[in-house]
């Protein structure tokens, strides 16, 4: 009965906004458009909370006269409003096209609007032909609920420091709303009275998480900061009470049984939840049988029930430095889900014929049953296919020809994205290790090595070969686009590479052209800011209904269909697979899924983006803490940021801090923003980008999170 009322609600919904939108339509009030459309009067209720829900999502508009408007009938988007530390901000449009540029609102247009707001925005005449800039007419809906942040007491009140930089404004705390806080207090507070004007906003605490150096507290308030869901409700716990541990025997039937077939999952060694694993032959006619077997999740999260509102609702597992938050239970993610060695295990699976070019002959999608022979790491992969007197080779008999075949087909399929274009950032991605107590005590870079390389080409032919097939089937579908950068953050990029001499050939954007520059960097000391430069002029991927190719990868199709344990979209897709399979994608359900998609793909773009930003943020946190015992000592770094506030300075261990430029003691420094450096005034010294520099530590803020560096001068 709740699925039909809101598929009745939508209907309606639907109509009310295609009249407004139709060519016919005159401005009129709310009661006239409900007389024009002979709304009955027990509908009446239903008619205007569907538009007041209309006017909240920005679909429409209330003029000041009581009409309904259309919003780009009075030059008015609808977006969320990104504030920055500074004061101004950018409102990123919902309608992302082309001619949809975030639009600037300077300090003085924010009209009350704090960073993540849902915003009304008017779009300013552009007579000056630069960027687009605009006014907040309503804030629709709030970004934050609750904002963390740091306490500090004063005689007869408080006030809080946002953990959240954006928020630029400290939150006054009356006395009678402290909760008894004390200095350095890490706490929860909930806005009372929004900022206005010159005045600060009026907050009351409603959580004091602990003090900011207790053991635990930081990841704590980072968890709050980002609203990251810990725990299950009950509804979920109930359901999977009745999930077995082990698959059942009814369960087996009508799958293809590849149990008889050598199959390994290869992962780091701390992994728990395996959702890929392979399997791999030479055939006679010199080409492969790849297989790639994933964990059929579906079969267990059943779509609309608790377990799968909370999944989508959470749309991504969230790796953080001290703690994993799963998308789903463990008893499924590290149990009855994940491809565990020697026990029956129920998967999707595609299974490809690829040729010596890397093309893909054939192939078939199955739903599967697979017992995994053997779990192996990538370390010990690795150490077998490049040491050959690696002390894993014994135990590992019978599994050598399979990883030298895995190599072979690696090195096959690597070279054709390379030869397309595929792009190659090389990127150095750090671990930070905890001691018992919860304190970081090293920070290692990740090692990519060929068993890393092994699983990534095959999960990308993977995710290509499913994406491509169900293209031409046209069935509803979420795909995983990138697309092509604007060309004027590519003309603003190649003007920057052409002060370290690169140049960006031939006026067509293609990733090639990307991909040379990047290889003629590799092993520079600019390597690191020209990756950083070309991926900063990218779009940012995200999950749409409609294929639109993935320019970073080369990829005319493409998808994520091999990680449904910790992603939303590659559970969503396995449901339609296995619906397509099953005969079940009916014209109705068809319809159906066409009209959720759009939903389900923003759902979990945007949940994608708060994960980055919470992982992010954890280890910047750890980083500090980190090198607050280190006051004094010097490293070697890059200067990796110049800005007009300071210089970035970036250590082997990725480790980021910042020179103050009036701590520079042997000179006079100007800022040169059009060539991104410093010079002196008298010694004509340069600090700029890219360049090698010696720096000693002199501060580590952990309210702040900021780390201070000054030159070690010579």
């Amino acid at each position: 009965m709740e699925e039909v009322d809101i598929n009745i609600l939508e209907e309606k919904k639907e109509k009310i906004l295609g009249f407004i939108s139709s060519d016919e339509y005159k401005p009129m009030k709310i009661n006239d458009i409900m007389l024009f459309m002979e709304v009955p009067i027990e509908d009446r209720d239903m008619f205007f909370s569907i538009v007041e829900n209309l006017i909240k999502e920005g679909k429409v508009v209330l003029t000041k006269r009581g009409k309904l408007m259309l919003p780009e009938d009075l030059n008015i988007v609808y977006g969320t409003y990104l504030s920055t530390s500074r004061g101004f901000g950018f409102v990123v449009v919902d309608n992302d096209s082309e001619e949809k540029k975030d639009i600037f609102i300077s300090e003085k247009d924010t009209n009350g609007a704090n960073h993540k707001d849902r915003v009304l925005c008017e779009i300013k005449p552009n007579t000056s032909g630069k960027r687009q800039e605009g006014v907040i007419v309503k804030v629709l809906e709030r970004g934050y609920k609750f904002i963390v942040g740091t306490f500090e007491q004063s005689k007869n009140f408080g006030f809080v420091i946002p953990d959240e930089k954006r928020i630029y404004k400290d939150i006054f705390i009356p006395k009678k709303y402290t909760m008894g806080a004390v200095s350095g207090h890490k706490v929860v507070v909930e806005i009372i009275k929004q900022a206005e004007q010159d005045k600060k906003p009026e907050g009351k605490i409603t959580e004091i998480l602990g003090h900011i150096n207790e053991p635990g507290v930081d990841i704590l308030s980072i968890i709050k900061q980002f609203e990251l869901p810990t725990d299950f409700d009950d509804l979920v716990y109930k359901q999977i009470e009745d999930i077995p541990l082990e698959v059942l025997e009814e369960e087996k039937k009508d799958r293809l049984d590849l149990r008889n077939i050598q199959t390994v999952t290869i992962d780091g060694e701390d992994a728990k939840d395996l959702d890929d694993a392979i399997t791999i032959e030479k055939l006679e006619n010199g080409n492969y049988s790849l297989g790639v077997h994933i964990a059929d999740v579906t079969h267990y999260v059943k779509e609309g029930t608790p377990l799968d509102r909370e999944a989508i609702k959470r749309g991504t597992s969230v790796y953080l430095v001290d703690r994993v938050i799963p998308m789903l239970p463990h008893k499924l993610s590290n149990g009855i889900c994940s491809l565990n060695a020697g026990v029956d295990r129920l998967a999707l699976s595609c299974i490809m014929e690829i040729d010596n070019n890397g093309q893909v002959c054939s192939h078939k999608i199955e739903k599967t049953i697979i017992n995994v022979d053997k779990r192996m790491s990538y370390t010990i992969v690795n150490d077998i296919l490049i040491n050959e007197n690696s002390q894993f080779i014994e135990d590992n008999k019978e599994f050598l020809n399979m990883f030298f075949t895995m190599q072979e087909l690696r090195d096959i399929l690597f070279n054709k994205r390379i030869k397309r274009g595929a792009i190659e950032f090389d990127f150095k991605e750090a671990k930070i290790i905890l001691g018992e107590d919860r304190k970081p005590k090293d920070i290692k870079l990740y090692e990519r090595n060929i068993a890393t390389s092994i699983i990534e080409e095959f999960m990308l032919v993977a995710n290509e070969t499913v994406a491509e097939h169900y293209f031409w089937l046209e069935f509803p579908f979420v795909y995983r686009s990138h697309q092509e950068p604007d060309l004027e953050r590519v003309e603003e990029m190649s003007e920057f590479i052409s002060k370290f001499g690169y140049r960006l050939k031939g006026s067509n954007i293609h990733p090639k052209a990307f991909q040379k520059i990047l290889l003629k960097a590799r092993g520079t000391k600019e390597e690191m800011i020209i990756n950083r430069v070309i991926l900063r002029s990218f779009k940012q991927a995200r999950y749409t209904p409609k294929n639109e190719g993935h320019f970073g990868l080369g990829a005319k199709y493409y998808c994520h269909f091999t990680s449904p344990i910790r992603r939303y979209p590659d559970l969503q897709i396995h449901r339609i697979i296995k619906e397509d399979i099953d005969g079940k994608l009916s014209q109705k359900r068809i319809l159906n899924l066409n009209k959720k998609m759009p939903d389900i793909c923003l759902k979990c773009s945007n949940r994608e983006r708060v994960a980055e930003e919470a992982e992010r943020e954890t280890n910047l946190v750890k980083k500090v803490e980190y090198m607050q015992d280190k006051i004094g000592q010097i490293f070697d770094g890059v200067i990796s940021g110049v800005t007009s506030w300071g210089i970035y300075v970036e250590l082997p261990n990725t480790v980021e801090g910042m020179v103050n430029v009036k701590a520079i003691e042997d000179d006079y420094y100007y800022y040169d923003e059009k060539n991104m450096q410093y010079f002196g005034e008298k010694t004509g010294k340069i600090y700029t980008l890219g360049q090698s520099v010696k720096v000693e530590l002199i501060a580590t803020n952990m309210y702040e999170r900021t780390i201070d560096f000054k030159f070690v001068l010579e």
